[in-house]
């Protein structure tokens, strides 16, 4: 199996786990608030991952960045809350779209707070994604709801969680960057649940066990998915999300796909997939231009 296939592979699996995570998050939320189970999905997470860095006696990872990794398991838990709640309380194939507008607000992070240089073929994806968000949306309509603004805001944290794991990677690596981010979400969760607590009751312990599984599996399926393959030719795969949760919304819990949640998310998808092929572009053009640059000390 090539190194192309094996990468495609996990991708897919990525996003096979994180679409039956959102389902179980919905079983869950029939009966839990969203502050528990975030709470489970994270300390179910936690005791999945732990036996994979412990294993062959290896010790818990290491790290000088705890300040900074406390900041972003904050807002990471902003992020987490917004989008459990959305996927919820909205339908599963709307709450998903507008999870796909992450990557524009990330574009606009990363000028303003790493200094990226971004033109204007991508600035322009960026607008048309926001058209795309704008659709799913439809505000001053009737099919406008303050929800669907929860699930923005999702996605305007986990951009801003993109930037902080894009530093954080340059001293750590990817198993280190995960169970720290897993260590502080615990107590972070917990203290908004104990608010609103009680004991999960019968089939509720299943969808709890599963969405810790799944979103744990997904987060390391798709690090290992990004390690292997390029970016632009892997986020097209993890688009196949939508279509799984759609299909699920429709037959386990009877909704339906309006047409413009499907245009839309075409929209955001589109602008999605050309930023991703520039940035990976760009990439490979300087990656080009380095040793030619680096043979001109005198310049």
């Amino acid at each position: 199996m090539t190194t192309h296939v094996r990468a495609a592979l996990l991708m897919l699996a990525s996003t096979l786990f994180f679409g039956l995570m959102a389902v179980t998050i919905r079983y869950a939320s029939k009966t839990l608030s969203t502050f528990e189970i975030a709470f489970f999905r994270n300390i179910f997470g936690l005791l999945a991952l732990l036996p994979l860095l412990l294993r062959g006696g290896a010790g818990l990872p290491r790290t000088r960045q705890l300040p900074k990794y406390l900041l972003r398991s904050t807002i990471g838990i902003g992020s987490m809350l917004c989008g459990f709640w959305a996927i919820g309380h909205l339908p599963l194939s709307q709450a998903i779209a507008l999870s796909y507008s992450t990557p524009l607000f990330v574009t606009i992070a990363a000028v303003f707070w790493l200094g990226e240089q971004v033109r204007k073929r991508r600035w322009a994806a960026v607008i048309v994604g926001f058209l795309g968000v704008l659709v799913v949306v439809r505000p001053g309509t009737s099919g406008f709801t303050l929800g669907s603004l929860v699930a923005v805001m999702a996605a305007v944290f986990s951009a801003v969680v993109a930037i902080q794991i894009k530093q954080l990677s340059r001293m750590d690596p990817p198993d280190t960057i995960v169970f720290y981010t897993y260590a502080f979400w615990v107590p972070l969760s917990l203290v908004p649940a104990l608010f609103v607590w009680q004991w999960p009751q019968g089939h509720a312990w299943a969808w709890l066990l599963l969405t810790g599984l799944f979103g744990t599996g997904g987060q390391l399926l798709w690090t290992r998915a990004l390690r292997l393959g390029d970016v632009s030719a892997l986020t097209p795969i993890s688009f196949m999300q939508l279509p799984v949760v759609s299909t699920a919304g429709c037959l386990l819990f009877g909704e339906t796909v309006d047409r413009w949640t499907v245009l839309g998310a075409t929209i955001i998808l589109g602008a999605n997939a050309y930023i991703a092929h520039r940035e990976a572009r760009l990439a490979r053009q300087a990656a080009t231009h380095a040793p030619i640059e680096a043979a001109k000390p005198g310049e």
